[in-house]
């Protein structure tokens, strides 16, 4: 169990983030078309997942803002946004955005994504929701970094994750 802040209160997380040099689990999550997604169907790319509360917060938007702007300077290397949204939200988000450069998956049938990962919230008043983190993978899932960001109104430190991928 992780002990994160949200605007300085403690709140805590089902777990920890898989282990740099661990391989990531697989996940079964929704697209915004409704589809199904795997982790093993980016075998063979680098991924980074960028995960977050909701996309209606401004600090979670401007996150996949940031990620979208960089995804299309990286080679061999896919972008996945998730949360407990549904599909519908995240895909009105990016089209409102004109963001195409990275990928929106959704959690939020099981959430067994966020209970693998050890990132759901499991008190406080985001309780069941992921908390905001960034994992980079290499082309074999292969977890390369980890971060939990420790203040959930705080964003992720972006050049940290992608300097592993450089």
């Amino acid at each position: 169990m992780a002990s994160i802040t949200l605007k300085g209160n403690t709140i805590h997380t089902s777990g920890n983030l898989p282990e740099v040099g661990q391989s990531a689990p697989d996940f079964e999550m929704v697209n915004t078309d409704l589809s199904t997604a795997k982790l093993s169907d980016y075998k063979g790319n680098r991924v980074v997942l960028n995960v977050f509360p909701s996309i209606d917060t401004g600090i979670c938007a401007a996150s996949v803002r940031a990620f979208n702007k960089e995804a299309s300077n990286l080679s061999n290397t896919k972008v996945l946004c998730i949360s407990r949204d549904l599909p519908f939200a995240q895909d009105r988000f990016c089209g409102a955005e004109g963001l195409e450069n990275v990928i929106n998956h959704s959690d939020f049938k099981t959430g067994e994504f966020g209970k693998n990962y050890g990132l759901e919230i499991v008190d406080g008043p985001l309780q069941g929701l992921h908390s905001r983190a960034v994992i980079v993978l290499d082309e074999d899932g292969t977890v390369l970094y980890t971060e939990q960001v420790p203040e959930i109104v705080q964003e992720p430190d972006y050049s940290a994750a992608l300097e592993i991928l450089s």
